[in-house]
C-alpha cells in the first residue's frame, strides 16, 4: 500500500466531471481519478475549511460512526478493472474491523472528514499513476456511466486536453 495526499481537485469546464490529483505521500507520482462535482464539492468544501448549514452525506456518515463508536482505520483504493477505480473503507468497530466497498470520491470524502490516511494499491499505482515528466492524459471513459470512474491513457494526440485540464485548479 501506498499513503497518498489529496494534491488538488480540478475542474473541468468542458463537462460536469472533476478530478482529484492524490500525490504520494514522499514520492513523485501521481493519481488522478474523475469524479463528480457532487464528491468534489463534498472534498473541497472540507479541505478548505467551510461550515455548511446542515451536514452533508459524508457528514452525516462521520457522525454515525462516532455515534456508534467506530473509527475510519483508513480508506484504500484497491482496484482498478475495466478503467473504473474500486476504493474500500476500513472502519474499526464494535472490536472487529469492517471493509466497506466504496467509490474512491466517498472514501476520499469521507477520509478527509475523519483524518484518516488515503492508501492506493501498488498495483493501482503501477496501471494509472504517473510520473510528472510522462505524457499521460486524463479521459472521461463514459459521460453517462457513474461517477468515481476514469482511465489514464498515454496518448499525444490529446495534447491540447491535457494542458487545458492541468491549467485548471479549484483548490488545494
Amino acid at each position: 500500500m501506498i499513503e497518498v495526499l489529496i494534491d488538488s481537485v480540478r475542474v473541468s469546464l468542458m463537462s460536469q466531471h472533476r478530478i482529484v490529483v492524490l500525490r504520494e505521500e514522499g514520492g513523485t507520482r501521481y493519481l488522478p481519478i474523475w469524479i463528480g462535482p457532487f464528491e468534489a464539492d463534498a472534498i473541497t468544501i472540507q479541505l478548505q475549511g467551510i461550515e455548511v448549514s446542515r451536514p452533508m452525506t459524508h457528514d452525516l456518515l462521520r457522525d454515525l460512526i462516532e455515534k456508534l463508536d467506530g473509527e475510519i482505520s483508513h480508506v484504500i483504493i484497491n482496484d482498478l478493472q475495466n478503467d473504473t477505480f474500486y476504493a474500500k473503507i476500513v472502519l474499526e468497530a464494535g472490536g472487529g474491523t469492517i471493509e466497506i466497498d466504496s467509490r474512491p470520491s466517498d472514501a476520499v470524502a469521507l477520509a478527509v472528514r475523519m483524518d484518516a490516511p488515503i492508501y492506493v494499491a501498488d498495483d493501482v499505482m503501477k496501471k494509472a499513476g504517473m510520473e510528472p515528466e510522462e505524457e499521460l492524459t486524463l479521459v472521461d471513459d463514459d459521460e453517462d456511466g457513474p461517477v468515481g470512474q476514469g482511465v489514464a491513457v498515454a496518448d499525444e494526440d490529446l495534447d491540447v486536453f491535457r494542458d487545458f485540464i492541468e491549467g485548471l485548479d479549484i483548490g488545494n
